[in-house]
């Protein structure tokens, strides 16, 4: 009796041939599948690649606006603090601009009430007195000097003319110069009187008032001064839960791309199998009815070539995963992943570097005579401070490494360049002999000299 679970042997060389026929096929359509194994692997690994560049450039732009935020802050108390410690200075000022226009006045006050009359003038007597408050001057506060010019019609030769204060001068006639004169040491007598009585400090109230004034405008400093950590905190809050729902987003995307890639990579896997089943089948089968002839050998050998490699499955380098969190979490994750916010070095650097790059390509003072080693040296040195400045400035600039420049920088530059100077100076024949060189060239040395010791003091205290 025949078991039926045991397979009957196939004896039709066509059925053989057939069975052969679609194993061959059945492997190539199973290679040409897994051959597009590769392009995948490679495609998935520039996606990653993408979404790794992707939370760069976000982990960047995040940083560029805490370096923002903190740079407003530092800039908002840095002025709300001068402007806090100058209000004594303010103060001041405000009571001595009070007191100049309360003496003003006073003194005003005090001319306009010392009347122009006969008896206080010598020469001028009730005519003069009443051409005069004809014109509208009646008291000392009307003119202020007098002057010589040509006479209003052009003849007589030159004549005293009196300047109002408002309003355009004034000639009378029977007043030259021996009148001018008591007229005008009668006005000088009035204001120094008048100074002398005008009062030499403010009232009490007025004071009271100005220092109202001042802490007022304290109390409103100190309030915005309170405000500005405050603003900065709500926003860098504000630029964390931005950055958490961008990461989130990010992450999002990358879920559901590498979802579709791993049901893709598991359906290569089954194929895989799939083929190695396959290739195990028709090997059974050649052992089984053996060689088929030269038609079958071709076939098998096209069907059973390796498939293409694909490439090792290395995930790309990612940044930190940030999974979505409550703002705090979030916040203390990316804070911690950030480097310390500092002020960068200021734009104002580039004036000395402009300088110094102007001065290494044009030279520093150089005419016909200049010496050819003096060129080249002068040169050389302001190359050499183009580069350390750049060197100093350009790393300061960017919001991981953001500073302020070492201290002493500035009087190192300045000393170098009054260097440079004063040694073309030197170097001019039509200078040599002057003093103003050697002033210039103690002043550069001063300079140096300070910016080293800063720079050195500034080195031994970080190192200590």
């Amino acid at each position: 009796m025949i078991d039926s679970t045991t397979p009957l042997k196939a004896t039709d060389p066509a059925e053989i041939r057939a069975e052969r026929r679609r194993l061959v096929e059945a492997v190539g359509a199973q290679r040409r599948l897994l051959a597009a194994r590769r392009p995948f692997e490679l495609a998935d690994r520039r996606r990653l690649n993408r979404e790794a560049g992707a939370r760069t450039r976000a982990q960047a732009r995040h940083g560029k606006a805490v370096q923002r935020i903190h740079e407003r802050r530092a800039r908002s108390e840095r002025s709300l603090t001068g402007r806090l410690n100058g209000l004594d200075g303010k103060r001041a000022g405000r009571e001595r601009q009070a007191l100049v226009v309360l003496r003003r006045e006073s003194i005003e006050r005090s001319l306009r009430g010392t009347r122009l009359t006969s008896s206080e003038v010598n020469g001028i007597g009730s005519g003069l007195a009443r051409d005069l408050a004809a014109q509208g001057i009646r008291t000392a506060a009307d003119f202020q000097r007098v002057s010589w010019g040509k006479a209003p019609n052009g003849r007589g030769g030159d004549v005293l003319y009196i300047h109002r204060t408002q309003g355009r001068k004034v000639h009378i006639n029977g007043i030259g110069e021996h009148r001018g004169r008591p007229l005008m040491e009668w006005r000088r007598a009035a204001v120094a009187r008048a100074e002398a009585r005008a009062p030499k400090e403010l009232p009490p109230d007025e004071r009271h008032r100005i220092e109202e004034i001042i802490e007022n405008e304290r109390a409103r400093l100190q309030a915005e001064l309170a405000e500005v950590p405050k603003t900065a905190e709500a926003a860098r809050a504000e630029a964390e839960q931005l950055h958490a729902e961008r990461l989130a987003t990010l992450a999002a995307a990358e879920r559901e791309a590498g979802e579709e890639a791993a049901l893709r990579r598991a359906g290569f896997d089954e194929m895989a199998e799939r083929l190695l089943a396959l290739r195990v089948e028709l090997a059974a089968h050649v052992e089984q009815y053996g060689d088929l002839g030269f038609r079958d050998r071709r076939a098998r050998s096209r069907a059973l070539r390796p498939v293409p490699s694909a490439p090792p499955v290395i995930p790309a380098p990612r940044a930190p995963e940030a999974e979505p969190e409550p703002l705090s979490g979030s916040a203390t994750a990316t804070a911690e992943a950030l480097p310390v916010p500092g002020v960068r070095a200021g734009l104002g650097w580039l004036v000395p570097v402009a300088f110094f790059a102007m001065t290494a390509l044009f030279g520093a003072g150089v005419t016909d005579a200049t010496p050819m080693w003096f060129v080249v040296s002068g040169r050389l040195v302001a190359l050499l401070m183009t580069a350390e400045l750049l060197r100093l400035w350009i790393p300061r600039r960017d919001w991981r490494t953001a500073d302020a420049m070492p201290a002493g920088t500035g009087f190192l530059a300045a000393g170098v360049f009054l260097g440079l100077v004063a040694a073309s100076m030197f170097a001019d024949p039509s200078y040599a002999a002057d003093s103003a060189p050697w002033g210039l060239a103690v002043v550069a040395v001063v300079l140096v000299g300070a910016g080293a010791v800063r720079r050195a003091g500034v080195g031994s205290a970080v190192s200590g």
